[in-house]
């Protein structure tokens, strides 16, 4: 017996043509550890657009009830040949109530509960989801614990990575987003000082509403100084960073090699041996990472992804990371939007333009059933 419902499909054809659509699908039954879920809400997060539109031109989009069809520029579109003629559906992560189970302990122990889930299509009527991958929410709703994995154990993993390895002091730029002011107040509880990068002074406003203590504007003229002075009052030589491509590495890197350098007894032509790291976890700018060679030889460029950081953290960390988030899923992980949509709404042209845009604060959120 299968399960019929609505699911969104994104497919890219080799000649560039990017077709997003809402279509009927069935859905199989759950076996072994898997679980049926009847998705109630899914939260749209820069990861999901990835897949969802990529760099496809949306402003010239043709759109009709429940579908839309656009260009996807080159190089991208040759980029992407891996994908291509494929049918995938979309949605990392969710919630809703477990309607069926497969017949291990563990899935059958989720029949009737509301979880959080990653299934990975989760803009869905019904998903199909590990049941190790669910969180049960007890009485939190759907749209309270519909962000409850992304946004929340990738802050959680920030800080958990930063203690594994020494650090007390954290860079985070594009800092006040839903993620970002997520990380602020898990510093705050952890006494993990925190360094915001930000690039408008509304949003180094919000910050400090906050309690953030530093909090640094990228578009300001004083930029590298305060930056610098930020480093150097906190010793914040490790940092994350989800812009990806132009300079905001750059400037991270070059400001930590500043403060090291002024610290130095002595001159040396190779630049400071103190350690410096930044980690990547996102493409918010699909244009090439810009590097000068200005800081030396001591640092460490690396990608961030959440689930080989919890493959690599083991079974023990993520139960506490995942009851963490559990018990303060309407207070320190809360995530909040700016309008919810339907599964065919989210393709109508002020929706997907405006969510599309990645604005700080401006959240969407799918309800599958309207």
């Amino acid at each position: 017996m299968t399960t019929t419902g609505k699911q969104l499909f994104t497919t890219l054809a080799p000649d560039g043509t990017l077709k997003v659509e809402v279509a009927e699908t069935q859905f199989p039954d759950p076996t072994g550890n898997q679980v049926l879920v009847k998705m109630e809400a899914a939260p749209i997060n820069p990861s999901d657009l990835a897949l969802l539109f990529g760099p496809a031109d949306i402003d010239n989009a043709q759109f009709s009830p429940g579908k839309l069809v656009a260009n996807m520029p080159e190089p991208f579109n040759s980029g992407a040949k891996g994908r291509h003629g494929q049918r995938l559906p979309v949605g990392n992560e969710g919630a809703g109530t477990v309607v069926a189970a497969g017949g291990s302990e563990a899935a059958q122990a989720l029949v009737g509960q509301r979880v959080a889930c990653v299934p990975g299509h989760a803009f869905s009527q019904y998903a199909i989801a590990d049941a190790a991958m669910c969180l049960p929410l007890g009485d939190t709703s759907a749209r309270d614990g519909a962000s409850a994995f992304v946004n929340p154990m990738t802050a959680l993993g920030f800080v958990e990575n930063a203690k594994m390895d020494g650090q007390k002091a954290i860079i985070h730029s594009a800092a006040a987003s839903n993620l970002g002011q997520m990380l602020n107040r898990i510093c705050q509880e952890d006494g993990i000082e925190l360094v915001n990068i930000v690039r408008k002074q509304e949003q180094a406003d919000l910050l400090k509403g906050l309690g953030a203590k530093w909090v640094v504007n990228s578009s300001a003229d004083d930029f590298l100084p305060k930056l610098c002075e930020a480093i150097d009052a906190t010793d914040a030589y490790y940092g994350f960073d989800p812009i990806g491509g132009g300079t905001t590495v750059d400037a991270c890197f070059k400001a930590m090699e500043r403060v090291a350098v002024s610290k130095m007894s002595e001159y040396n032509r190779y630049g400071s041996n103190q350690p410096k790291r930044m980690f990547i976890y996102g493409r918010l700018d699909l244009g090439p990472t810009i590097l000068t060679p200005s800081y030396g030889f001591g640092w460490t460029l690396s990608g961030w992804l959440l689930t080989p950081f919890l493959a690599q953290a083991g079974a023990e960390t993520v139960a506490r990371m995942r009851k963490r988030v559990l018990d303060n899923i309407t207070t320190t992980f809360a995530s909040h939007y700016k309008r919810e949509v339907t599964l065919e709404q989210m393709l109508e042209k002020d929706a997907a333009t405006d969510y599309r845009a990645m604005k700080t604060g401006e959240k969407y959120l799918v309800t599958p059933w309207g």
